[in-house]
């Protein structure tokens, strides 16, 4: 068993270093959603004081390679992340607090899901030190909510909605358009309904068919099929044309959000920055002695606490990115963002040339038909036409 719960401060300090977004992850879930490929597992029982410490052993060991950085952000993730005991949370922020360098205004995002039972453990997350709460809603209707394999109602996601409006300084939620027989016209009455909840930040997804999900099998056998390519791409027009009237901008292929209500954790992924991810089956980038180390823990719950009860971490694969990794990776990143990228930036995390990393026919064709852009300030942006093809464009576009 783990020894310490609460670790000591590091004792090296890395001033000039990338700044650090903590990534925590809980895999369990109530129940398995069709179309979701995370690493989520159900059980009948979690212990979860066990794996508690452990996260909090495992975040201290990142801590000790890392050094004393400054924090961005600390996300919660999963997995359903509002199943976690409130006092937990408390512990894990505790630690982080005391290990790096954080801002009295940390952004702390919890993941929660709109039934009765999460939505009552609201105030005590809000206690624990969350103050930006991502509710996963999915949809407001009830035969989308049946279909998707959610365990709420859409009286229940209003509900949670009203509630953690009035407990959270900072909320968002999700949901998913290009449903089976979802039309424009009824996703645009939809959405309406739901951006006068009066949340700041909206994450807008297309449903896809992920491989190895129950969803991935019932569309291959023909039990449903999903809206044509013309008529989802309609849907993704109408979403940011319906978030603009409420004051909603797209700063993110599917993210919507207030000005400067955008999420800083999320940013710094898309603006590839450093991120430690832990917990059963997180990913990290991290930047140490020069290089951009790659890591990955054990997917499997149990497998991972045994690890880390045993070795202090579970990381199962790391692996120093070459230049033209970490090349691909900021630009596959950063174009998802309106604000583009800075290709001194990528150049910087990188290590090689702007102009290697690109194929230069490729990306003047796109600057032609006006998918990219040069921006003023000389960053390389997407444009809505351009975000609209970025899964086509960007194999061919990046060496």
């Amino acid at each position: 068993m783990l020894a310490a719960a609460r670790p000591a401060v590091p004792p090296g300090s890395a001033p000039d270093a990338e700044p650090l977004a903590l990534y925590v992850h809980w895999p369990f879930c109530l129940a398995k959603c069709p179309y979701c490929d995370f690493n989520s597992h159900v059980r009948d029982r979690v212990d979860a004081a066990r794996f508690g410490r452990a996260l909090r052993a495992e975040l201290a060991g990142e801590a000790a390679r890392s050094g004393r950085r400054r924090l961005l952000s600390v996300f919660f993730g999963g997995g359903t992340p509002s199943l976690m005991p409130p006092d937990l949370v408390a512990g894990i922020l505790e630690d982080a607090r005391r290990l790096f360098d954080a801002p009295p205004e940390l952004e702390v995002t919890l993941e929660a899901n709109p039934t009765s039972v999460e939505a009552a453990k609201l105030r005590a997350f809000r206690e624990a030190g969350v103050n930006r709460l991502s509710l996963g809603v999915q949809s407001l209707e009830e035969e989308s909510l049946r279909f998707l394999g959610r365990q709420h109602s859409a009286g229940e996601a209003v509900a949670a909605l009203e509630q953690a409006r009035a407990t959270f300084p900072r909320l968002s939620f999700d949901l998913i358009y290009a449903r089976p027989g979802q039309s424009e016209a009824s996703w645009r009455a939809e959405l309406r309904r739901a951006l006068a909840l009066a949340a700041d930040h909206l994450s807008l997804y297309q449903l896809t068919i992920e491989p190895g999900t129950r969803f991935a099998t019932e569309h291959a056998r023909g039990a449903f099929a999903l809206p044509a390519d013309d008529d989802a791409a309609a849907m993704y027009t109408a979403t940011a044309e319906e978030a603009a009237r409420f004051g909603l901008l797209p700063y993110e292929v599917s993210n919507y959000a207030r000005p400067g209500a955008e999420s800083r954790h999320n940013l710094a992924y898309w603006r590839y920055g450093d991120y430690l991810g832990i917990g059963a089956g997180a990913h990290q980038r991290l930047e140490l002695g020069g290089a951009l180390l790659a890591a990955r823990r054990h997917r499997a719950p149990e497998s991972w606490l045994s690890l880390v009860e045993r070795e202090g971490h579970a990381r199962v694969e790391e692996t120093a990115l070459a230049p033209e990794e970490r090349g691909r990776e900021a630009l596959l990143m950063g174009l998802r963002l309106a604000e583009g990228i800075d290709p001194a930036r990528v150049e910087r995390r990188s290590g090689r040339p702007f102009a290697d990393l690109v194929e230069p026919a490729v990306l003047e064709a796109c600057l032609e038909e006006d998918y990219l852009r040069w921006s003023p300030e000389g960053r390389l942006i997407a444009t809505t036409e351009g975000r609209l093809r970025l899964d086509a464009m960007l194999p061919a576009l990046l060496r």
